[in-house]
């Protein structure tokens, strides 16, 4: 497998490197930025004679606002020239800790107005730039992506919406369902998988795991995660259970049919450290049902591990669980927006992907194929070798 690290990037970018922080990113792509900016200088200081111009600057970051009326309508401008350039605009559209101002109310900033923010910068760009990716983490409306009923089509539709607004790739993470990509043939689309961060975590945060069938186990909450949990099982050498829903589809409550009972399908649990591997945390009571059930069948310690943790009602209950022995530690990304209780909670680790992105834009800068950055098999067992040698 070709290592596509830093120190082997053919250094020839495609265009002038820009990105663009939107609102509720900026955090997360001041890393991203540090880590640019320190590679390409250490480059520049060994081969000044073989450098780009440009290739090495102070920050990559484009100065880029979105403004409000007071009547809430809004408007993008860009502060620096961004002709020419190789452009990654990146947006959490989850961030609900932005506000905005309409008739003297602070408003917060719904999916929806992210989303309206992102096609306000690609209107100011105005073409001048020479490609444009969106690296959206949490794709927006990604848990809208099928049609059941008489119902709408809204991820489709967006990422229909940034084709046609001329976006050339989107990079998103963990996506709901990566078939939506059909909705944009002609395009680039990528759903990357934080498995290897993730599991790079759990195994720093928890010394004394034993990583075989006798003593772990990956369970998969629901059909949907079968994949997902596969990958964990069979790249960790576990067997892998299943918890499927029974629904009642009488009624819809918040938009979804509620949930009556988990089944469990798989072996015995008893004794074993558990892994519960998902897209994302919303509510998290099914996650807290899956865990108080796996603990009455006699489980030991239970780790969760989810891409974005949103708890939309709170964290209340996952405090509760864990005073009370039921889930040891939730993993989670710092890809969306975790509020200062959830990043302090004890029982929470989060999983810094800044350098990962880093690397994506820096391959894709250099016009590199990233198939090594999305296919981390090697790094993951080096990194499972290195923690069972360790132990010995």
């Amino acid at each position: 497998m070709v290592d596509n690290s830093k120190e082997e990037i053919t250094k020839v970018p495609y265009a002038p490197l820009g990105i663009i922080a939107m609102d509720g990113s900026k955090e997360l792509c001041k890393m991203v930025n540090d880590y640019l900016v320190q590679w390409r200088g250490e480059y520049v200081s060994r081969e000044a004679h073989n450098s780009y111009p440009g290739y090495k600057r102070d920050s990559f970051i484009v100065s880029a606002n979105c403004h409000r009326f007071n009547s809430g309508e809004g408007k993008a401008v860009i502060n620096d020239t961004v002709r020419g350039h190789d452009l990654y605009i990146v947006s959490d559209i989850g961030n609900y800790s932005c506000t905005y101002k309409m008739f003297g109310k602070d408003c917060p900033m719904s999916p929806d107005d992210h989303f309206q923010d992102i096609k306000r910068i690609i209107s100011a760009i105005g073409g001048k730039a020479r490609r444009i990716t969106v690296i959206m983490p949490m794709l927006y409306e990604g848990r809208q992506h099928r049609r059941v009923s008489r119902e709408s089509l809204d991820c489709a539709i967006a990422l229909q919406d940034l084709e046609r607004l001329g976006v050339d790739n989107i990079l998103t993470f963990d996506a709901h369902d990566p078939r939506v990509q059909n909705a944009i043939p002609l395009i680039g689309f990528d759903s990357i998988l934080p498995t290897y961060q993730i599991i790079k975590a759990l195994l720093k945060s928890e010394k004394d795991l034993t990583i075989d069938k006798s003593h772990m186990m990956v369970i998969s909450p629901d059909e949907g995660g079968m994949g997902r949990n596969l990958y964990y099982s069979t790249i960790l050498g576990l067997d892998l259970g299943l918890f499927y829903k029974r629904r009642d589809y009488t009624r819809i409550v918040n938009g979804r049919n509620p949930i009556v009972e988990h089944e469990f399908l798989g072996d015995s649990v008893e004794g074993k450290d558990i892994l519960i591997a998902d897209d994302l945390l919303s509510t998290g009571e099914s996650i807290i049902d899956i865990a108080t059930e796996l603990k009455r069948r006699k489980a030991n310690r239970i780790y969760v591990a989810v891409s974005f943790a949103l708890f939309t009602e709170g964290m209340d209950k996952f405090h509760e669980c864990y005073e009370q022995g039921i889930i040891s530690k939730v993993f989670a990304t710092n890809l969306t927006y975790r509020t200062q209780e959830l990043r302090s909670a004890p029982w929470f680790v989060e999983v810094n992907m800044s350098k990962f992105i880093a690397y994506l834009i820096d391959t894709l800068n250099h016009d590199q194929s990233i198939s090594s950055l999305l296919n981390p098999s090697d790094k993951i067992r080096n990194v499972l070798a290195n923690y069972r040698a360790a132990k010995e």
